[in-house]
């Protein structure tokens, strides 16, 4: 007897691949320029300043947030101006389980800002949902801190959408975690282009 696959035959997998291009091309048209320029010039006068970045998420977003950490400390150093104290707060492994373990996972990001954070500095939250407990515990802290929050946000926004001073919300159907998340990654390396070529006064 022949056994049967269950994956899709390739014309399906095709036409799988073009519904979901047009669902991102959708939310590509729904980008509000305006809203990333004030991110970038949020994250420019934290720049500026010498106030600490911070960034955060779970899962896949915990991924993009080390990536846009290092992509605000390596690449955007490139506008020879001021670099970047920029701290991704998903990547010391001992210190995020420690706090897991023993104060709750609720606890992970708040419990490492509060050895660092200080008025004027800025913390990106990504995140598909908004709703991560982690991360509404620590918009609640950098509040309390005088933090400026930012959120790159997906399905309905939230609670953090209420929560951040500055929110990238491009709206998803509840559950659609990957195109959310690819989303986000992209506004992250737009933010990090526009701080990469804010070249130096005496380099211009």
């Amino acid at each position: 007897m022949k056994a049967t696959s269950s994956l899709r035959p390739p014309a399906a997998s095709a036409e799988r691949v073009q519904e979901y291009l047009a669902d991102f091309m959708s939310l590509l048209r729904a980008v509000d320029p305006e809203a990333v320029a004030r991110v970038v010039d949020l994250l420019r006068e934290a720049r500026d300043r010498g106030s600490t970045v911070f960034v955060a998420g779970n899962g896949g977003s915990a991924a993009t947030a080390s990536h846009l950490a290092n992509d605000l400390g390596k690449a955007a150093k490139s506008s020879g101006r001021r670099p970047f104290r920029v701290l991704s707060l998903t990547d010391n492994v001992p210190w995020l389980t420690a706090l897991a373990n023993d104060e709750g996972y609720e606890r992970v990001f708040a419990g490492q800002m509060e050895n660092f954070c200080a008025p004027g500095d800025v913390l990106i939250l990504l995140s598909a949902s908004g709703n991560s407990p982690n991360l509404l515990a620590a918009a609640a802290l950098a509040r309390r801190h005088g933090v400026r929050t930012i959120g790159l946000l997906g399905f309905d926004g939230g609670e953090l959408l209420s929560l951040v001073d500055e929110a990238l919300w491009i709206e998803t159907r509840p559950g659609l975690y990957g195109l959310a998340e690819t989303i986000q990654a992209l506004l992250c390396d737009v933010m990090t282009t526009c701080l990469a070529e804010d070249v130096a006064p005496e380099q211009a």
